[in-house]
């Protein structure tokens, strides 16, 4: 298959004015618009990927060429072909003129004028129509891409949250093996409860795994704290309560440990799907691996919620299709009231003769060649009506299909706007969230170091502080989809600050 896409551009203004040129192999260089803006710190790797997508696509690529078919019935229209009529008399025909021996006609019929012409112009908006289809199939899959691409950063995110926290977890464990240590008046290690050897490895290369959490920075005081329990444990009266407390609070802080487990495990079998959808829109090998970067930040508009919107009704190309469409009905309505005129036709009737000998005298042998006319009538004017009317109504369900996409869009304009702003709103309160419960894990920490109270409280802290990192980061991929789907609605970038 030779592919050809197009390659060249001209800016005018606002508008995007694309010229046709053929090539041997298939690049797409119409990404342009949509691949400069993904806001993400690894920009370059995501605009590889949309160009891979754009190249090797089945979909698209099939897109493109029902676009050249259609470049092709633009040359299509042309006179009829000629037609040719010969007869030849098994014995000579004897005529006045000698004995005819065949009878040759040539005829070349002539639309009415400006039929080609209408022909042409017809094909040519139908295949910008195409054209128009396979920006939006475009579109579409630069729209997939992204969406994929933002929800697989949004998992490594939570993956690596959750392994933050399941470090913190193992550090609050260890606390509480010091205090039941402490409680129990200085018990050997082979009465505290131990974790299996597999769970003991799992929880160690999960703590290996993970950097330590932003704004938490509490390994030096929780040393310290651990030191001072470790010193004091002469100083607990209630050294039984204290104790069944304490293994109360291991149990519960393992149970917890298992769940963070369980949820980073689902976390990483999350990702599988979303690679194998990633490198099939790419249309590689489901195993190939991919280069993500290592997270993303929040994004801020710099454009007007009315301006996308006209942006977006200016350069949709479905709206772009319909305009193509309602032109080549128009010159379809043309077509049929030319095919209510005549047909002019010319030609040539060439009759050799052979000359006979009668009464003893030689009679006739001339060729006669005759010029020959023809005109047709088309006195039967239903059927050019009916054409009439067809094509009237199809521009009507046009128009009413062009306004109920535009209907259509600014409403997913407007809900991609809803994500956007409620994405913002959840960004702000999620992080004052994260920073308050931070402050609140401090106390926690330090009153547990000191008494062995309020355990209970300082798990459900934690485990709030992962749901608001969680939530931050999904309100944060909530914000790329958002822009992702405004960029597809309006086919061009959406600046940011």
């Amino acid at each position: 298959m030779n592919n050809r896409i197009f390659t060249k551009f001209e800016f005018q203004g606002k508008n995007l004015g694309i010229q046709i040129f053929n090539l041997k192999f298939l690049t797409v260089v119409i990404l342009l618009p949509l691949i400069l803006t993904s806001g993400m710190t690894k920009a370059q790797t995501l605009d590889d990927y949309l160009i891979q997508a754009a190249e090797n696509n089945p979909g698209l690529r099939a897109s493109y060429a029902r676009y050249e078919a259609a470049m092709e019935r633009i040359n299509q229209p042309g006179l009829p072909d000629p037609e040719l009529q010969a007869g030849f008399f098994f014995r000579p025909m004897e005529r006045f003129m000698g004995n005819q021996q065949a009878d040759l006609r040539l005829m070349q019929m002539f639309p009415w004028f400006g039929t080609i012409s209408t022909q042409k112009e017809e094909a040519n908006y139908m295949a910008q129509a195409q054209y128009q289809l396979f920006l939006e199939d475009k579109n579409q899959l630069m729209y997939q891409v992204k969406s994929t691409w933002y929800e697989m950063i949004r998992l490594n995110e939570e993956v690596r949250i959750s392994k933050e926290n399941l470090e913190f977890l193992n550090k609050y464990e260890r606390l509480a093996l010091i205090k039941y240590q402490s409680a129990s008046g200085g018990a050997s290690s082979g009465s505290i409860p131990q974790m299996s050897g597999s769970e003991r490895s799992m929880t160690s290369s999960s703590s290996a795994e993970a950097s330590g959490m932003s704004g938490m920075g509490k390994n030096q005081s929780l040393a310290a704290n651990s030191t001072s329990l470790s010193n004091s444990g002469s100083m607990n009266s209630g050294g039984m309560s204290n104790s069944g407390s304490s293994m109360s609070d291991i149990l519960q802080i393992r149970i917890s440990i298992r769940e963070l487990e369980n949820t980073i495990e689902q976390q990483v079998a999350d990702l599988e799907p979303l690679h194998i959808r990633f490198n099939q829109l790419l249309n590689r090998e489901i195993g190939t691996e991919i280069s993500l970067p290592p997270g993303f930040e929040p994004l801020e508009l710099d454009a007007e919620k009315m301006i996308v919107l006209d942006s977006i009704q200016a350069n949709n190309p479905m709206l772009a299709m319909y305009d193509s469409e309602y032109a080549a009905y128009e010159q379809q309505a043309k077509m049929a009231k030319l095919d209510g005129r005549p047909m002019l036709g010319a030609g040539v009737n060439y009759m050799p003769f052979t000359s006979r000998e009668e009464n003893g005298m030689v009679m006739g042998g001339r060729d006669m060649v005759m010029p020959m006319v023809s005109l047709s009538l088309p006195i039967y004017r239903k059927k050019i009506n009916s054409r009439i009317k067809e094509v009237e109504l199809l521009q009507e369900a046009t128009i009413l299909e062009k306004e109920q996409t535009r209907n259509l869009l600014a409403v997913e304009w407007a809900n991609a706007y809803r994500d956007w702003e409620n994405a913002e709103r959840k960004i702000r309160l999620y992080s004052e969230q994260r920073d308050l419960t931070n402050q609140k894990l401090n106390l926690l920490i330090t009153s547990y170091s000191g008494d062995g109270e309020d355990f209970e409280e300082l798990l459900r802290a934690q485990q709030q502080l992962l749901n608001y990192q969680l939530q931050e980061i999904n309100a944060i991929n909530w914000q790329y989809q958002s822009l992702a789907k405004l960029e597809m609605l309006s086919s061009s970038s959406i600046p940011l600050n």
